[in-house]
């Protein structure tokens, strides 16, 4: 009897759980999805190398690349962003959307390879000297 009167006064005394915040609060250190910059990338694929869950996929050509990423095997540890050297990727500092199928938030990115112009270099002036030796000690 004692477990049907429980029963009856928590049926009506209310809710007393806390809604959840509409977005969960992120630290400062958060690190969320990866952001690729095309303007910026040069195609070097170091990201690709350094992301230990290849959640990132590089394929190259000799004109273009396509840089694909893949947030379902990343584990934003950010090795990709610091390895960065034309600091190309970023990350949100935003929780990830939810989403429920599988690869709906995959990113790919196919980019024009930036031509490398490299600074014509005049030839070096040849100065003639007179080519004397003085092997063996001659006079």
């Amino acid at each position: 009897m004692n477990m049907l009167l429980m029963l009856w006064k928590n049926f009506w005394s209310g809710p007393r759980t806390l809604l959840f915040p509409e977005r969960p609060r992120v630290t400062q250190r958060f690190r969320g999805l990866v952001q690729f910059d095309p303007d910026k990338c040069g195609g070097c694929a170091i990201c690709k190398f350094r992301c230990t869950s290849r959640a990132i996929d590089f394929k190259g050509g000799k004109g273009e690349f396509t840089w694909s990423y893949n947030p379902g095997q990343c584990t934003f540890c950010g090795r990709c962003v610091e390895g960065c050297k034309d600091h190309a990727l970023s990350q949100e500092m935003a929780p990830p959307p939810i989403y429920t199928t599988s690869g709906e938030l995959k990113k790919s990115y196919t980019v024009a390879r930036k031509a490398t112009v490299k600074p014509a270099t005049a030839p070096a002036a040849q100065t003639s000297t007179p080519a004397t030796s003085n092997i063996g000690g001659a006079q």
